[in-house]
């Protein structure tokens, strides 16, 4: 990985830190984030949980806050890093730096799938007997194409991609805020108790909402990925980090405290996107063909960013590989773009098209819940070498996590409860164990080699 950074020093990162800028990073990773977890998951979580879904999405956005402050001052401590994942090889070792290396590489294999699935759930409005595979073989074949551009390219498609759908919600929130205040069908926020009480489904459906909402919220640490590729990156990660997740928060409760007050939270379909139902129940089939299209943006988003994500990780993780074969994954294009790191990853998430052929209905479930299992393991692998950090640094830091140690045993023990409510589904308890049986895999894999730490 060290002679990757050296034989890319003078051409690729330097080029991509000058590109990326200040409204890219922010968009890049609103782009990773706001995509199949709020347009399609979020008709699951709301069926789960009821009005409660809020309370949820308040609470691990405010846990997701502490992730991002503990990742912000890895990256600040050490301008040399490109990725956190060389964080937790200085601070945890490298044999977890090459478990938590894999299992993200994996883990936006996974959201790449989900995407490309909810693609071809989202066509069905419109072409309900076009098999669900194939709108998602097209768009995984365009965006490959798109990845192979240079990455300003991808910076400027992508900040677009994201603006689009935040355009999106906003409209969605004013539009229900006026269906309220004319009163269109009995528009009201009364009508989030009105049904069953705020917690209508119980507190255990309220615990079993937080793995599609932990879902809504991973690609967030993306910006662990970009923002060390920005001209200014000491006034960048802080600004990233305090506004981003603040956001996103609005843009979730905000948009489903909306849905919920203009539509019965008992009615939707858990199955379709709430976003679409809504419009279409009110009357409006071209505000309805409007709001498809923004959610198959968002799905396209957050995948070209999974793509992006994966092509990056695998030519990282393959560059100090003693095979000259496998080296090669790791070689640049003439634009400066991992190119066979990227295709091999499209060929792995091109995977999701066969599922899709083979079990369309159980596809979106599968993926997630092993996705959000995965991606526990990297969250906390953060937590743990910014622990490793605090105590190692006791002193000035720049950009301290706040109330630091506390607030990382916080996030830990929030991990841990949402690692046992996944154990206590039937549909997620299967992820759990496969993820398991993934890290340990690794692990032993790990122990036969002799990576060396990079700072």
């Amino acid at each position: 990985m060290a002679d990757h950074h050296q034989q890319t020093s003078g051409s690729e990162e330097p080029k991509m830190a000058r590109n990326l800028k200040n409204r890219h990073v922010q968009l890049i990773a609103l782009g990773g984030t706001i995509g199949t977890g709020l347009f399609l998951g979020s008709g699951q979580s709301i069926h789960a949980a009821g009005p409660s879904i809020l309370l949820a999405y308040i609470i691990t956005g405010g846990m997701v806050f502490l992730l991002m402050r503990a990742l912000g001052e890895l990256l600040l401590s050490d301008l040399r890093y490109h990725t956190f994942i060389e964080a937790i090889r200085d601070y945890m070792g490298p044999r977890v730096g090459f478990v938590a290396g894999w299992t993200y590489w994996v883990c936006w294999v996974g959201i790449a799938m989900a995407e490309i699935t909810a693609i071809g759930t989202y066509i069905k409005l419109w072409l309900p007997g076009l098999p669900q595979w194939i709108p998602g073989l097209l768009t995984l074949i365009i965006l490959l194409c798109l990845n192979l551009i240079t990455v300003s390219a991808f910076g400027e498609v992508e900040f677009w991609f994201a603006l689009i759908k935040i355009i999106a919600i906003v409209a969605l929130i004013i539009v229900g805020i006026v269906l309220m205040v004319i009163g269109y069908r009995g528009a009201n926020p009364g009508n989030l108790v009105h049904y069953g009480g705020f917690f209508a489904t119980g507190f255990k459906g309220f615990l079993m909402s937080f793995q599609m909402v932990i879902f809504a919220f991973v690609g967030i640490e993306m910006i662990g990925m970009t923002a060390a590729e920005t001209q200014n990156p000491r006034k960048v990660i802080p600004r990233a980090i305090n506004d981003i997740p603040v956001r996103i928060l609005l843009f979730y409760v905000g948009a489903l405290l909306i849905i919920m007050a203009i539509y019965p939270w008992n009615k939707l379909d858990p199955t379709q996107s709430p976003f679409v139902m809504v419009f279409k129940d009110i009357g409006i089939r071209g505000a309805a063909s409007v709001v498809n299209f923004v959610v198959i943006t968002a799905a396209a988003s957050a995948c070209n960013s999974s793509l992006y994500t994966t092509g990056r990780m695998l030519a990282e993780l393959t560059s100090d590989s003693p095979r000259p074969s496998v080296r090669r994954i790791a070689k640049l294009s003439k634009k400066q773009v991992p190119a066979t790191a990227v295709i091999v990853s499209v060929i792995v998430v091109g995977c999701s098209v066969i599922l899709n052929y083979l079990v369309p209905s159980q596809v979106f479930t599968v993926v997630t819940s092993m996705t959000t299992t995965a991606f526990l393991f990297v969250w906390t692998s953060i937590i743990l070498a910014h622990l490793k950090y605090h105590r190692q640094n006791p002193g000035q830091r720049e950009f301290k996590m706040p109330l630091a140690p506390f607030t990382d045993y916080l996030f830990l023990a929030f991990m841990a409860a949402t690692a046992v409510v996944l154990c206590m589904s039937k549909e997620t308890l299967p992820s759990v164990i496969s993820a398991v049986i993934w890290l340990a895999a690794l692990g032993i894999i790990s122990l036969s080699k002799r990576p060396t730490k990079l700072h």
